[in-house]
């Protein structure tokens, strides 16, 4: 796969992820979700900024010869912190896609380097180009979101799950995804709600002002996807009663939605979907 394709599959699960609906706490072709300055062309354009850096992106998988892993990784969070202005040039200063330049430039970059040395796999790429990552970048200061939730209640967010390889992806989502089937939009939603089940959200965390937010929003993902999910009429209804809840509370899974979009790039990646 050339590095124009692997760029291609990113910016589809950028799409992908932002046309599947309902979703509860995000933005959606149908609804704005609890996010009223966002709408679904904000995404769209969004998502097109993007394109070249994950060109970028996949150059500097391809192109690196080197041993240590976490170089590569400050040549990609070099070209992250220019995707980031492109895409609030794109957006008028709104964050859509901060969370996934991160973790979705990982994954094409990791891709692009597995092309050329096919005796690994993305994840443990991942791991070993972020090696020491929450110890460098938290713990010292309480400028952004994720430090604070690792001062107060010692989670590391996305940091920790890039250092872990994506496991919740790799052994969770990846492998439900493959097994659903139906339509794709139903599938992609249960699969969401199968990463709201087990993940620590720390856009959720922020905007509920607490951590006991995490198990209600497990026990709900659970219980929907106990109903059968999105392709049952039970599990439909109860979708869309979630959905107003979510706006309602003002809640948000914005971290849930970036691991969906990275089971997305490498469901396209292995052809799953």
């Amino acid at each position: 796969m050339s590095p124009q394709e692997i760029a291609q599959n990113a910016e589809k699960a950028l799409l992908y992820e932002v046309v599947t609906n309902p979703k509860p706490g995000l933005v959606d072709p149908a609804d704005r979700g609890p996010h009223p300055d966002m709408d679904v062309y904000l995404f769209i354009n969004s998502s097109l900024s993007l394109g070249e850096y994950f060109r970028q992106a996949a150059k500097i998988g391809t192109n690196f010869t080197e041993t240590d892993l976490r170089e590569m990784f400050k040549k990609l969070r070099q070209a992250g912190i220019q995707a980031e202005k492109t895409m609030f040039e794109a957006t008028k200063k709104i964050n859509t896609h901060k969370g996934a330049i991160f973790s979705l430039g990982l994954f094409v970059c990791a891709s692009a380097y597995c092309q050329r040395h096919r005796n690994l796999d993305e994840f443990e790429v991942i791991s070993k180009m972020t090696q020491g990552l929450v110890k460098h970048d938290l713990g010292q200061k309480s400028d952004t979101a994720g430090e604070r939730q690792f001062l107060k209640y010692g989670k590391g967010g996305v940091r920790a799950e890039a250092e872990a390889g994506y496991p919740i992806v790799k052994n969770v989502a990846l492998p439900f995804l493959a097994k659903s089937t139906g339509e794709l939009n139903t599938r992609l939603l249960d699969t969401l709600m199968k990463i709201v089940s087990q993940i620590e959200d720390s856009n959720l965390i922020k905007r509920a002002g607490n951590i006991q937010v995490v198990e209600w929003s497990h026990e709900q993902a659970e219980k929907y996807l106990d109903l059968g999910g999105y392709g049952t009429a039970a599990g439909k209804e109860f979708m869309q009663e979630l959905n107003q809840t979510f706006k309602e509370e003002n809640y948000s899974l914005g971290g849930s939605a970036d691991l969906l979009i990275i089971t997305i790039f490498m469901a396209l990646q292995k052809n799953i979907i």
